[in-house]
């Protein structure tokens, strides 16, 4: 029912605590002091991450439209889409994540923010760092990355990605051009489709992205091909994001072949 994390805006660091006040349909947010210079821009990004901007209602009316949807949706009312309070620190979770365990890429996620993440005081146990900025892995090695477990690939692509946002050559910034980003995504080493549209619907908010090569996705559409999943996303834009969180939570009824 808390979200606590670390934060850093330019030279401004600091904390934030999130709580859900029910009874006021709103979220509470508390933050250090060092924040408030820039507390629109920390309170842009916690809108992003809990998807506040979302209108539940009108995305249901229109999945809902499709039949093979309109069981799912029903099941599970109001879902929106996580966001991500930093482009860079989603997008190596994800990448740490590819054809692991979700407690294996945990585990790695820790030890690099052991490694290369700023030591920061908090008033929360085990929360101790800042996460790890492009300009810090950018400089860093292959064989720092290896060191902490994952395989040389991975590495490459990390420091890859962080080269490019470090010099300006790719912005995961929320809002930033989906299908543009989504290409320089891919031309990096490591970072297929699936990854590069992941990133896309949460860390850029794109509301219609649509990684038809899950299989989680497919099998949930009654074991279809990643083309047929494409065919059938057609029905769901401009939502496709949420269609697939909602496809994410279950099968559907009367799923097509």
């Amino acid at each position: 029912g808390v979200y606590v994390r670390t934060a850093q805006l330019g030279d401004h660091k600091g904390w934030i605590c999130v709580r859900h006040a029910p009874d006021q349909r709103a979220l509470f947010v508390e933050l250090t002091h060092s924040l408030t210079p820039v507390l629109p821009a920390v309170l842009g990004r916690l809108r992003n991450v809990f998807d506040l901007t979302a209108r539940p209602d009108v995305i249901a009316a229109k999945l809902t439209q499709d039949e093979l949807l309109a069981d799912i949706v029903a099941r599970n009312p109001g879902l929106r889409v996580p966001g991500a309070f930093d482009g860079f620190e989603l997008a190596v979770r994800a990448i740490l994540g590819q054809h692991i365990s979700v407690k294996g890429a945990t585990t790695l996620a820790g030890r690099f923010v052991d490694a290369f993440g700023e030591v920061f005081e908090t008033p929360y146990p085990g929360l101790s760092r800042l996460s790890p900025t492009a300009g810090r892995i950018a400089a860093a090695n292959v064989a720092e990355l290896t060191s902490l477990g994952m395989v040389q690939a991975r590495a490459r692509t990390i420091i890859a990605l962080a080269e490019a946002i470090a010099t300006g050559r790719l912005s995961l910034d929320a809002g930033a051009r989906p299908n543009e980003t989504i290409e320089r995504l891919v031309a990096l080493p490591g970072i297929g489709p699936w990854t590069a549209q992941y990133i896309a619907m949460r860390a850029l908010r794109w509301p219609d992205a649509f990684p038809k090569e899950d299989l989680a996705l497919r099998k949930n559409l009654g074991g279809v091909t990643a083309a047929r999943a494409e065919e059938l996303s057609e029905a769901w834009r401009p939502w496709r994001s949420y269609a697939t969180l909602h496809l994410w939570q279950g099968e559907t009824r009367t799923a097509r072949g």
